[in-house]
Formats: structure tokens, C-alpha cells, sequence
């Protein structure tokens, strides 16, 4: 019965084998229209991997919920692209080649993918024995010094990346948790800190893992792409795995915990991931 209900991960490695060598070996333009399917049958293979490993996975609790992670996904990386003007640390080869309306229709189908290819990955990593041993650690409740002082450290940090960003670039992979997980504790929405407060680091590692994943199969498969991005990062432009410069892999372990807290920001229902027993 469990089988039967996977189907969708052999979509997905349908979608993953044709675009995958479509993207790296057709000649010019190719990879805005073979983004989206190759990232989409991505996060299928992993949700059915979830599926099959726990009996539960996003798609199959609430599609609607899972559908809503696309529809999250497209605003919220541009939020990234927007800090992205002003810090320059990364450009997309080829996109000159379409006008500003094609532009933007085709990096936001693309970009709808980032949010549920990560908290799908997270919850395949919550699937692992080894997540248990971060069940029990440091408590941190979510007391009101804790949230201001998160709060008004975002705020700075978002004011040096904005105001310095040669030297203050790497907070941008943080500001906007540390922005945004107090606003979900002042809302009364499900938080970072709901979960710490009993000292479970689960969700934490779980999604830091997770999103560090993604970044190499990101990485990977732009590598050989057309349009692609580079990197523009100062004073760590070296060691490179793919463009990205090994350092740079670091901006991909807060990078999880932004998109968790901005889903529970903006989601009216709750919505929460299945980590761990």
C-alpha cells in the first residue's frame, strides 16, 4: 500500500532523467524552461523517499499546503534577488538574452522550486537515526529579551549588508532569520523557538542539512547549465566546488532556517515538519 502511494517519486525520476542531460548537453538556451521540471521531479523523489522511510510525507499530509510552498517560494528568493542589487554577489549569464517580462515570469517559475526542494530535503534528513542525538540541548526560550535581541540583530545586520556590502555580505544568511523568527513568536505562529525551548535542535539541524544539499545539487547542475549564475564574493573567491567558492556553502546553512520561519510567517494555517520520532 505504502509503494502504491510513492508513485509520484517515479515522476519524478522521470522528470530528473530527461531534463538533467537535456540541461547539460543541448546546445544555447535551455535551462529557463528545464529548471522547473528538473528541480520539481528533484523534490518528488525526495518526498516519496520521505514517504516510503516515515509513511508520511508534505504532498501526501495536505497537497494543498505542498502546492502553496510554490506559490511561497517564486516572493520570497526574490526577496534574496532584491538584497542581490545591491551586494552583487552573484549575476545570471544569459540573462540579457529576454525582455524584463520574460525575465521575470521565468526566474519566478524557477524560484518556485527552492522552498519545497529544501523542506522536503529537511524532512528526508529528519527521517535519520543520527537526528536524534540533537533531540536534547541547549534550551533557549523565547523570552522577550531573547526576541528583541534577535530582532534588533537582524536589523543590523541588514543595515551593514546593505550599507557595506563588500565587507558585510555573508549577514545577509542570517539577518532575515533573526527579522523574522520574532515576528512568528510575537504572532503566535510556530517558530524556531517553539522547538528550542524544550532544547530540540532536530528541526534545526534537519534543515541546515538539508538546505546544505540542495546547495550542491544547485551547484551541481548549474555548473554545465545555459543561463547559469557565477559569483561575485569578496575575499573568498577561492577552493571552488562548481562557481560557488567552498566558503560560500556556509550562506547555505541559515539559509533553511530564513525560509522556514518566512513559510510560518506567511502561511494562516500551521504547517509544520515531521522530524525525528
Amino acid at each position: 500500500m505504502l509503494k502504491s502511494r510513492a508513485w509520484h517519486g517515479w515522476i519524478g525520476w522521470l522528470l530528473v532523467g530527461v531534463s538533467w542531460p537535456l540541461n547539460w548537453l543541448l546546445p544555447g538556451l535551455r535551462t529557463h524552461v528545464l529548471f522547473f521540471p528538473l528541480w520539481l521531479g528533484y523534490t518528488l523523489i525526495v518526498d516519496a523517499l520521505v514517504l516510503r522511510r516515515t509513511g508520511s510525507s508534505l504532498l501526501t499530509r495536505s497537497p494543498r499546503d505542498f502546492g502553496l510552498l510554490f506559490v511561497i517560494s517564486a516572493p520570497a528568493w526574490w526577496l534574496f534577488e532584491v538584497i542581490n542589487w545591491r551586494t552583487g554577489n552573484w549575476q545570471y549569464l544569459g540573462g540579457e538574452l529576454f525582455s524584463n517580462v520574460e525575465y521575470f515570469v521565468l526566474a519566478s517559475v524557477s524560484f518556485s522550486t527552492v522552498i519545497p526542494a529544501v523542506l522536503s530535503t529537511a524532512q528526508l534528513m529528519g527521517s535519520f537515526g543520527w537526528i536524534e542525538r540533537f533531540a536534547r540541548g541547549p534550551r533557549i526560550s523565547a523570552t522577550p529579551r531573547v526576541c528583541w535581541g534577535l530582532f534588533l540583530s537582524g536589523c543590523a545586520m541588514l543595515g551593514l549588508v546593505l550599507a557595506w556590502p563588500r565587507y558585510f555580505y555573508p549577514l545577509v544568511w542570517a539577518s532575515l532569520f533573526c527579522l523574522l523568527e520574532p515576528m512568528n513568536v510575537w504572532l503566535g505562529k510556530r517558530s524556531i523557538l517553539t522547538r528550542l525551548q524544550y532544547g530540540d535542535w532536530r528541526t534545526v539541524i534537519a534543515l541546515c542539512m538539508g538546505t546544505l544539499t540542495c546547495g550542491f545539487f544547485w551547484e551541481m547542475w548549474n555548473y554545465f547549465s545555459y543561463p547559469k549564475w557565477i559569483y561575485h564574493v569578496p575575499f573568498a573567491n577561492f577552493w571552488h566546488l562548481f562557481e560557488m567558492p567552498l566558503l560560500g556553502y556556509l550562506g547555505y546553512l541559515p539559509f533553511g532556517l530564513e525560509l522556514y520561519v518566512l513559510v510560518h510567517l506567511v502561511q494562516r494555517r500551521t504547517f509544520e515538519l515531521q522530524i525525528g520520532n
